[in-house]
């Protein structure tokens, strides 16, 4: 018994014996469970060791695609080796975001401020190429569901909205996981992809992989994907299982 879905075992199986492989995921939600200060998503215990054993697999790259930047994801996780490091959806591509975009992306956050700051346990977090207002810590709901709505009222229409859990992001560029998911593919030429992602922004991942890869979502809500397991601790059996099986 693996704890898995008897189907995603199989799948992972299935997998396991391609090369080369990439292995990619976002970070919370994923790997790190939802928490209402992005600053404090660490990562699950054990998921280290397990994003390690499959990194260390020949063959394989294992990279991180997140909504954070990447400098904050690399600090966020804590984590270092191998990986490849995907942030702001795409817009960062194991480099830093261009400068010219940083402009418009602080005028952005001038205008929300004061908007969020209206309402009790709001917060705005700035990314290298978004804002995002999180409500995830509003106790009142209905307060929480007006910000949301007064955000999207009050920004620039030609800029990106990335609404998630509790959270809606506002981007200065149109970049998505599923764009950033392609130009891995690319460029490494996998053999297979798997792919594990939580929320609504991942749905772009999910619908990049092509036919005999493998998507997988952590949690409830709609997807697109093929199959799931329920939180990071489901997360954490699968890596285990997949780097099991890459042994």
């Amino acid at each position: 018994m693996t704890g898995l879905p008897a189907d995603l075992d199989a799948a992972l199986a299935d997998l396991a014996g391609r090369r080369p492989l990439l292995l990619a995921s976002d970070y919370d939600g994923v790997l790190a469970p939802l928490v209402g200060n992005p600053s404090a998503a660490v990562l699950l215990p054990g998921m280290e060791e397990a994003l390690a054993r499959v990194a260390a697999a020949d063959g394989v790259t294992v990279a991180l695609v997140s909504g954070r930047g990447v400098a904050d994801l690399r600090t966020t996780s804590g984590l270092s080796g191998p990986y490849r490091w995907v942030g702001s959806h795409g817009a960062e591509f194991d480099g830093p975001l261009a400068g010219e975009l940083a402009g418009r992306r602080d005028a952005l956050a001038e205008l929300l401020a004061p908007v969020v700051a209206g309402t009790p346990g709001a917060l705005l977090e700035v990314k290298p190429a978004s804002v995002a207002v999180h409500v995830r810590q509003v106790a009142d709901r209905e307060a929480a569901a007006a910000l949301l709505g007064a955000v999207r009222t009050r920004v620039d229409p030609s800029l990106t909205l990335k609404p998630g859990k509790e959270v809606l992001e506002v981007a200065v560029t149109d970049a998505d996981k599923g764009t950033a998911l392609r130009r891995l593919v690319g460029e490494l030429q996998p053999s297979g992809t798997m792919y594990l992602g939580d929320d609504v922004t991942d749905e772009d991942g999910f619908r990049a992989l092509g036919p005999g890869d493998v998507g997988v979502k952590i949690g409830d809500g709609p997807t697109e994907a093929p199959y799931r397991v329920a939180d990071p601790a489901g997360a954490l059996v699968l890596l285990h299982r997949l780097a099991d099986l890459l042994g």
